[in-house]
């Protein structure tokens, strides 16, 4: 059973203490939004560009993958990628990165999440600072990815 949300939404100190969340949980606008399981093209688009990254991101930056970002009181996404300074990475038991630590969010685009990755998302991250934000869709008759930037 869920609790109820608070009448203004769930806030990042909420989002962190509320127990027995389903992986991958998010919080937009307030609201907890949960993920439905990902497609083989997902899960291989995530791979490939984590692999190309790590080999080229420079010193001092680190690949992480569906790790929570801080964007506000009310907005926790968990991109699919995302690129943050090393100074950020601290420890092994980091459960979250701040906006401010965060070069490079990216959003593998999903069926149930089309909405969010290409509308929501992108506005939230750039409202928090976030300079760079690549969607990655699946297109054609081929299936092939493409990589907006």
């Amino acid at each position: 059973r869920w609790p109820v949300p608070p009448p203004d939404g769930y806030t990042v100190d909420d989002f962190f203490t509320l127990d027995d969340l389903p992986p991958h949980t998010e919080l937009i606008d307030g609201s907890l939004v949960f993920v439905s399981p990902q497609r083989e093209f997902h899960t291989l688009a995530m791979y490939l560009l984590e692999q190309g990254l790590r080999q080229h991101v420079p010193n001092g930056l680190r690949v992480r993958r569906e790790m929570a970002v801080v964007l506000s009181k009310r907005n926790v996404p968990e991109p699919d990628l995302l690129v943050v300074t090393a100074s950020a990475d601290g420890n092994q038991r980091t459960t979250r990165y701040e906006a401010a630590d965060v070069l490079l969010a990216v959003e593998v685009v999903s069926p149930d999440s089309e909405d969010r990755d290409r509308d929501t998302k992108p506005h939230k991250y750039a409202a928090a600072g976030i300079k760079h934000f690549w969607l990655v869709e699946m297109t054609g008759e081929n299936d092939r990815p493409m990589v907006i930037t």
